[in-house]
Formats: C-alpha cells, sequence, structure tokens
C-alpha cells in the first residue's frame, strides 16, 4: 500500500515556482555546469568542487522527489526562484545582447530562450 505524504502548501507551491523557473533539464544543466566550470579561472586547489554553486545545488533538487525534500532543499529553491527572478527582472534592454547575464541565469538552470 502506497501512502501519500502530505507537505506544507507553501512547499508544494514553492515546488511548482522552482520547476517553473528552473526551465533547464537536468542533464543540460549538469553539461552547462562542468562546461562552465572547465575555465581556467572556474576551478580552484579544491579538487571536490566538480561543479559551480548554485548550479550545483539546485541539480541536486532536480534529482528528488518533492516527500524527500530536506530543509536544505527548499531554501536552495526559495534562493533559486528569488535569484532567477531578480535576474529576469533586471533583463538588459532589447540589443544590448548580454551573454553574461543569460549565462548567470544559466548557471541557476533558467534558459530565457526556453519557451513557456
Amino acid at each position: 500500500m502506497v501512502r501519500e505524504q502530505r507537505l506544507d502548501p507553501e512547499v508544494e507551491e514553492l515546488w511548482d515556482d522552482f520547476h517553473a523557473q528552473v526551465n533547464v533539464p537536468s542533464e543540460k544543466l549538469r553539461q552547462w555546469l562542468l562546461t562552465r566550470g572547465s575555465g581556467e579561472e572556474s576551478f580552484g586547489a579544491d579538487p571536490d568542487l566538480g561543479l559551480p554553486e548554485p548550479g550545483r545545488h539546485i541539480l541536486r533538487v532536480l534529482t528528488k522527489r518533492k516527500v524527500d525534500l530536506t530543509p536544505e532543499d527548499i531554501e536552495v529553491m526559495r534562493e533559486a526562484v528569488d535569484r532567477i527572478q531578480s535576474l529576469v527582472d533586471a533583463r538588459p534592454p532589447r540589443g544590448n545582447a548580454d551573454d553574461e547575464w543569460r549565462h548567470s541565469l544559466l548557471d541557476l538552470g533558467h534558459d530565457v530562450l526556453v519557451e513557456r
């Protein structure tokens, strides 16, 4: 018998917002982060870093089920939604191609070129 675990409605809403804002599939996000992390300035002396943050934490949350979320995961989701929205709101004027702005969003798992 499968028992359905009920979550706090606020967490349910945050889950939906997070998955709406993080619109890059987990495998594409992982590939992007590996590409970003492979630059000569990206990796420091610590070989355990692997992927840049906060994308690494976002990627970890993307692999989880709602019922498996930890308080840390919920905080990662909240911060990701807030950061993505702040960056989207700060979009450069049209005609000013700002690759760094788009890359900052991609680091968080959001691609402005993906249609909803």
